[in-house]
């Protein structure tokens, strides 16, 4: 349109714009070249599984704390059944892994192949090869790894426009609820399998013919880690995937084995569970991000408190807001290595407390009415009360009861010897 207009101005304008579109699309059809063909596929019962991963439309919190998910979904050709899991983090082996085995365990078996597009959780695809891990994966369950061709969305239809009911599933039914917040992951994990077993009955009936003809499961599941050999530093910390996270102090200097899950981490040593923590990601827009857990330090901490104030950790070290208000309170109406020792001291009472968000709120309700308390005070007023009453459970023998013992003996030297041993 934009030549026509330009070499022949009187003739040609915009209004004449949807004619030659017209015309065009016409000559195209008639005259154009050849287009790719789609071949829809029969499927083949038990034949194959598809994986793929989604983000949710619909945004959800854990106790008012947004929640930062991908969906996983795994959909059997033949029937249409589908299995959702909930995966913190991106596309990572360990989040295909468990998604992938959480599906089988619930379909009862596992199909002859199974395909995903280019994901690089389980394949190189610079190489052009399965990742070893991936690879193993599939051996495990005696499936065979197949991909769809790149940019040919398509032919991986069968969980590709699954993952768009799904969602528009999930929105209806949160709607339904009313709100978008759960007590906990497993709770929301629990809201979303609901969901996905509504679907299912579409394909119950299918469903039961194709579990019949599923290869058998394994006895074991594989493993849905990858496994890092970190040693602890002499600050208590390990570095995983550009996040720190600290570790109880009596780990420093030790090499810790640890197995990398898409939700937590779990350290070993040796053969040895020693320790769980959460996982954490970096926020959008940032590269590095920390895990840092007071309770780790503490007692090292409380040893040196003036080590507090420039530490890299400082304000990490503070387990939440009202620990860092009254950081501030302290810092502002304290002298310098008194409100160290003044924060430290709080947080080895957090430590020894049996609640601590409840004495972080007390503490801040008396700084806040200008009654900050002195580090006797805070001692006598939280620590005394909850330390544990031992009691006696038995009495001591008089001493006379020795003498009775040894005069009932005398007449055997080897026990009057060993009597006399133990007395001693």
């Amino acid at each position: 349109m934009e030549y026509l207009e330009e070499h022949y101005p009187e003739h040609y304008d915009q209004r004449v714009l949807r004619t030659l579109q017209r015309r065009v699309k016409q000559w195209k059809a008639l005259n154009g070249p050849d287009q790719d063909v789609i071949f829809r596929q029969q499927a083949a019962i038990a034949q194959q599984g598809f994986s793929d991963f989604t983000h949710p439309d619909s945004p959800i919190t854990i106790q008012g704390t947004p929640l930062k998910h991908l969906l996983y979904q795994f959909r059997l050709a033949y029937s249409g059944w589908r299995s959702v899991t909930v995966v913190q983090g991106g596309e990572s082996y360990a989040a295909l892994a468990c998604g992938l085995q959480r599906a089988l365990q619930q379909a009862g078996g596992s199909p002859i192949e199974h395909r995903t597009d280019s994901l690089s959780a389980a394949r190189n695809n610079r190489q052009n090869v399965w990742t070893d891990a991936y690879g193993e994966l599939c051996a495990h369950y005696r499936m065979q790894p197949t991909r769809n061709n790149l940019g040919q969305s398509h032919e991986n239809g069968v969980v590709e426009c699954a993952n768009g009911s799904l969602k528009r599933r999930l929105s209806q039914q949160l709607k339904l609820r009313g709100h978008h917040d759960f007590d906990s992951i497993e709770a929301y994990q629990a809201f979303i399998d609901q969901v996905a077993s509504k679907l299912n009955r579409r394909s119950h009936s299918r469903f039961t013919e194709e579990q019949q003809a599923l290869q058998p499961l394994p006895s074991h599941e594989a493993a849905d880690y990858q496994t890092l050999n970190i040693k602890v530093t002499r600050s208590s910390t390990i570095e995983v995937r550009r996040v720190v996270y600290t570790v109880p102090s009596r780990l420093i200097g030790e090499r810790v084995q640890v197995r990398l899950h898409h939700d937590q981490l779990v350290l070993h040593i040796g053969q040895q569970q020693a320790l769980t923590l959460p996982r954490i990601y970096p926020k959008p827009g940032e590269s590095r991000a920390r895990c840092i857990n007071y309770k780790h330090v503490i007692r090292s901490l409380a040893s040196k408190p003036q080590a507090f104030r420039y530490s890299q950790l400082r304000d990490d070290l503070l387990p939440d807001d009202n620990y860092r208000q009254l950081w501030r309170h302290a810092d502002q109406q304290l002298e310098a290595r008194e409100a160290c020792k003044w924060i430290v001291t709080v947080l080895r009472l957090a430590y020894e407390y049996d609640d601590e968000q409840a004495l972080g709120q007390d503490l801040l309700v008396h700084a806040k009415a200008g009654k900050f308390a002195t580090i006797t005070e805070l001692q006598a007023r939280y620590l005394t009360s909850h330390q544990p009453t031992l009691q006696a459970t038995s009495t001591q023998h008089e001493l006379i009861s020795y003498d009775e013992l040894l005069s009932t003996i005398t007449g055997d030297s080897r026990l009057l010897d060993l009597a006399q041993e133990v007395v001693l």
